[in-house]
């Protein structure tokens, strides 16, 4: 069999909050009259709110349970359209009429006191029915606000520490010990890390002014090297023409288009093989009555060196003389 029991709760001390507490954590609730209520476990409670689906009603002095079936007026104070477990003990998020708000925030009202239904053979709490602004408190309850804030300290601290709403202090002390604990490796991990960007292992990083030193140093010598490969180059191109000067292989008025063809890409190779093989072209011509000597055939050996170095025999000719 189910009875219906009332109990006042609530101190009002300031605006009136979002959310309200309507019942302390069970298993047992006890009002100061007296009475003894059990509440084992909040979820039946909340999943016959949910299967209600509506609003639960907030009045004054429970004129919904004592004038409402007389026929009489019995304003909202305000409606209760949420609640949930915080801990075991039950919230309720309420949308006030601005009456209500007015009275609560006066001091007129100071406390609340929930209706519910139970079980008579072991007062199990069955259902939350209503509730009624009262100042006749029953039951010891979590203050609806305070003047200071519109949030319970203990929820501030909850979402601060990022716990659930309704975490016990022992859960929220466990919380603020872990992030400090986060929080002093943290500082430690950070301190480790500056030293290290500060005096960095010798194996595995250089300071940036000896880095910047040995790339000069590596860039000057390169240089040096190409320098000096040039060098060489060029006197061994004057060391060819001068033999091929000697031998009478090539005349002075081609020296210059050989130089010139001696410094390309593999110039200098070519050069000396075409000297192998290359026709003396400076001596005492023979006597041909006054006579020009006919122009002879350009041999393979010249046509192929002309033609590495872009010009043509008849070139050669024109700027050098015959070949």
């Amino acid at each position: 069999m189910l009875h219906t029991a009332r109990a006042a709760n609530f101190a009002l001390d300031g605006d009136p909050p979002d959310w309200i507490q309507l019942l302390p954590p069970g298993p047992t609730i006890q009002g100061s009259d007296g009475r003894v209520w059990t509440l084992p476990d909040p979820q039946p409670l909340i999943a016959a709110f949910t299967a209600r689906n509506k609003p639960l009603v907030i009045d004054w002095e429970h004129s919904s349970e004592h004038r409402a079936p007389q026929g009489l007026d019995a304003p909202a104070a305000g409606w209760i359209d949420q609640i949930e477990d915080r801990a075991g003990a039950i919230w309720g998020h309420v949308d006030w009429t601005p009456k209500a708000a007015q009275q609560i925030a006066a001091r007129e009202y100071r406390f609340l006191s929930p209706v519910f239904t139970y079980q008579k053979t072991d007062a199990r709490i069955i259902e939350l029915i209503s509730a009624g602004l009262t100042n006749q408190p029953n039951l010891n309850l979590t203050a609806l606000n305070r003047e200071e804030s519109t949030m319970s300290l203990s929820d501030a601290l909850c979402r601060a520490l990022d716990v659930p709403v309704g975490s016990t202090d022992e859960e929220a002390r466990a919380r603020a010990i872990d992030l400090m604990a986060s929080l002093s490796r943290a500082t430690t991990e950070l301190a480790t890390a500056q030293k290290r960007a500060a005096t960095p292992p010798l194996d595995k990083f250089i300071p940036r002014a000896d880095y910047d030193a040995a790339l000069a140093r590596a860039t000057n010598a390169e240089q040096k090297l190409a320098a000096l490969e040039q060098e060489r180059r060029d006197q061994a191109i004057e060391t060819a023409l001068n033999a091929a000067l000697q031998a009478g292989q090539i005349c002075p008025a081609t020296v210059e288009f050989y130089r010139a063809g001696c410094q390309k890409e593999g110039g200098l190779e070519a050069f000396s093989q075409f000297l192998k093989t290359a026709p003396k072209v400076l001596g005492d011509p023979p006597a041909l009555n006054g006579k020009p000597p006919p122009a002879a055939a350009p041999s393979p050996e010249l046509s192929a060196v002309t033609a590495l170095f872009g010009h043509s025999v008849e070139d050669l000719n024109t700027y050098g003389g015959r070949a």
